[in-house]
């Protein structure tokens, strides 16, 4: 075989290999992120309140998303319903005791694909100085360059329902249940 066509054979054998790509780290933009948080009142109704500052990182490998991670801290002072009195009781010692749990906080320990486009991935809840596993089902939006930056960005939404009594608040659970759905989206720019 001559030279020539050696190396053609090369070449064309590096093209037609899949791209390994390493996973990409993203800083996640709080000012295109929300936590949110739904309980029921009585039945009656869903209250939907929100924390308006987080701040953390996603490692994100779309060719294998076991090396994916997540690590995000919540500010619980920033809750947010709309009423300003129930803002203050959440922040108050008989739920999530603000002044001394000041964080919620997420670290992944696994992640896995769950469908085209859909992950599920567990790690540690710590709310009110408790951390319990937990589990959130993840959509994967978008991973490509961002528009108005030019720089690679991505885009998850995730959701999932904790115990809220199983992290140490339990005050009025009568009247709201112990359940509450959480609900997360998250815009991330490449570091």
């Amino acid at each position: 075989m001559n030279t020539r066509l050696l190396a053609a054979a090369v070449l064309g054998t590096l093209f037609t290999l899949p791209a390994v790509a390493a996973p990409v780290v993203y800083t996640i933009d709080p000012t295109h992120a929300q936590v949110q948080f739904t309980y029921s009142h009585f039945g009656y109704s869903n209250i939907t309140g929100r924390f308006d500052r987080l701040e953390g990182t996603i490692t994100y490998d779309p060719s294998n998303v076991t090396a994916s991670s997540v690590e995000v801290k919540v500010d619980t002072a920033s809750v947010s319903t709309g009423v300003p009195k129930l803002d203050q009781h959440l922040q108050a010692d008989d739920f999530l005791d603000v002044a001394k749990f000041a964080e919620a906080t997420f670290k992944s320990t696994k992640v896995e694909e769950a469908g085209t486009g859909k992950l599920k991935v567990t790690g540690d809840l710590t709310i009110h100085g408790v951390t319990l596993p937990t589990t959130f089902d993840v959509t994967v939006n978008t991973v490509s360059e961002h528009p108005m930056k030019k720089k690679p960005a991505a885009g998850f939404d995730a959701v999932g329902t904790i115990d809220r009594t199983k992290f140490g608040i339990e005050q009025y659970a009568q009247a709201t249940g112990n359940d509450v759905k959480l609900s997360i989206t998250a815009e991330a720019l490449a570091e």
